[in-house]
C-alpha cells in the first residue's frame, strides 16, 4: 500500500509515538484524513519530565508541555480503543464508534505494573499521577518507593528534594540490572550522601494493615510511610489487541520498519523490534521517537522506506547527578575515561563490548537538589 491508495490512517495512542506517528506521516507525503485516539483527555505532553522537573520545579508547570502540533488530525482525546479488526479494518472505541482505516498505527504504550490492587499503592505513569504525587509532597509526607530502577530512583530523589523522609526498597544494588555496578554505584553514593534510606531485599510484597498499606520483605521486616509508591516496570496495553494475534509475550513484533503488515504499524513501548540482541522491547522515549518515524515512512512509502537503525539514548537525573548514555545497556566492568577521571566532577566515559560495540556516557554534576529536611533515618 502506498499513499496513493491510502485516504485514512487512524493512529491509536497520543504519547510521543503517537504524535511523532503523525507528524512523520504529513512529512512523508500523506495529506488523506488522519485520526489520533487518546484514552487521556490531556494533549501529547513529555513523560519524562513527569519524574524530573515537573516534580521540582517550584510555581512552574509547563516542563512537561510540548510545542503545538503540526499534523492538523482530528484528536478524540478521554476515549479508549477496545478492538482492532484487521479484514474489515476497523478500530473500535469504547464509546461504540467504529473507525475504519486504511493504515493504523498501533502506539497505546504501556502502563505502570502495579505489586496489589490496593489504592494506597501509588504510581507513576501519567500527568494525573504527578500532579497528584505533587500536591501530596507538599505536606512533606514520609515516603517509601518500591523499585530501584531509574524511575523509582528518580521518583525518590525528588520526594527528598520535597523535604520528605524517604525509604527505597528496592530487590538489590539499585540501578545494577539496568545501569551495571559501575555507574550504579556512583549513583547510589549521592543518594546516600543526600539522605535516602536504601533496603535491599530480594522480594516483597504490600498488604494491608490497621487500614493502611505497608511493605513486607522476604526476611518479614516490615516499613510503613504515609506515601507508598511502586516503581517496579511496566505492561504493554496489548490488550485490546487479544483478538488479533498480534501481540506475542506481551508485545507486539515487528520488521525492521516498524511494519506488522503493510496497512500496519506498531511503535513505542509495546513494540518488540529487531536489535543486535535479538527481537526486544526498548521503552525509552528515544525509542519511541525513532520508531515513529521509520514506521510512518513505511506505511506511506512502503519498500522504498529505509529500516530502522536505532542507537539507545538513556537520560536521568537524581541525587545532583545527570547521566546521558549512548549504546545498549547494562554496562560490565570498568569504563575507559575520555575526559575528567573517577572521584568526582564532570566525566565522559566509555565501555567497549567484544562484538565490536560500545557505549558512551556523560555524567555531570548538577547544583545539589535542596533538602528542606535533611534526615538519614533508617527504618525497622
Amino acid at each position: 500500500m502506498s499513499s496513493d491508495t491510502m485516504d485514512r490512517v487512524v493512529v491509536v495512542g497520543n504519547g510521543i509515538a503517537g504524535l511523532t506517528a503523525a507528524d512523520t506521516l504529513r512529512e512523508a507525503g500523506f495529506d488523506g484524513e488522519l485520526t489520533i485516539i487518546g484514552d487521556e483527555p490531556h494533549p501529547a505532553y513529555s513523560r519524562p519530565a513527569l519524574s524530573k522537573a515537573l516534580l521540582l520545579d517550584g510555581d512552574d508547570m509547563s516542563s512537561h508541555e510540548l510545542p503545538p502540533t503540526s499534523h492538523e488530525a482530528t484528536e478524540l482525546l478521554g476515549v479508549r480503543a477496545t478492538g482492532l479488526d484487521l479484514d474489515h479494518r476497523l478500530v473500535t472505541l469504547d464509546d461504540g464508534t467504529a473507525l475504519p482505516y486504511d493504515g493504523v498505527v498501533l502506539a497505546t504504550g504501556s502502563r505502570a505494573r502495579r505489586l496489589s490492587d490496593l489504592p494506597e499503592e501509588l504510581t507513576l505513569r501519567g500527568l494525573d499521577d504527578a500532579l497528584s504525587l505533587r500536591s501530596r509532597l507538599a505536606g512533606r509526607p514520609s515516603v517509601i518507593v518500591v523499585g530501584g530502577g531509574p524511575l523509582g530512583m528518580e521518583i525518590a530523589s525528588g520526594c527528598l528534594a520535597a523535604g520528605c523522609r524517604v525509604t527505597l526498597v528496592s530487590q538489590g544494588v539499585p540501578l545494577t540490572v539496568q545501569l551495571g555496578s559501575y555507574l550504579a554505584d556512583v549513583f547510589v553514593k549521592a543518594a546516600l550522601d543526600m539522605g535516602l534510606t536504601i533496603v535491599e531485599t530480594g522480594s516483597a510484597r504490600l498488604e494491608r494493615h490497621e487500614g493502611s498499606a505497608r511493605v513486607v520483605l522476604d526476611d518479614g521486616a516490615v516499613f510503613e510511610a504515609e506515601t507508598l509508591l511502586t516503581a517496579v516496570g511496566d505492561v504493554p496495553n496489548t490488550e485490546w489487541l487479544a483478538d488479533t494475534g498480534l501481540a506475542a509475550k506481551g508485545a507486539i513484533p515487528v520488521d525492521s520498519r516498524g511494519l506488522v503488515r503493510p496497512d500496519v504499524a506498531a511503535v513505542g513501548d509495546l513494540a518488540a523490534f529487531p536489535t543486535p540482541y535479538g527481537l526486544r522491547r526498548v521503552p525509552l522515549w528515544s525509542s519511541a521517537i525513532e520508531q515513529a518515524k521509520v514506521a510512518a515512512r513505511a506505511l506511506v512509502r512502503g519498500d522504498d522506506s529505509s529500516p530502522l537503525h536505532f542507537q539507545p539514548y538513556f537520560w536521568t537525573e537524581q541525587f545532583g547527578l545527570s547521566l546521558k548514555a549512548v549504546g545498549y545497556l547494562p554496562l560490565e566492568g570498568e569504563p575507559s575515561y575520555l575526559d575528567g577521571g573517577p572521584g568526582g566532577g564532570p566525566a565522559l566515559m566509555r565501555w567497549s563490548r567484544g562484538d565490536g560495540t560500545g557505549v558512551a556516557a556523560a555524567l555531570s554534576y548538577r547544583i545539589p537538589i535542596p533538602r528542606l529536611r535533611r534526615t538519614s533515618q533508617a527504618a525497622s
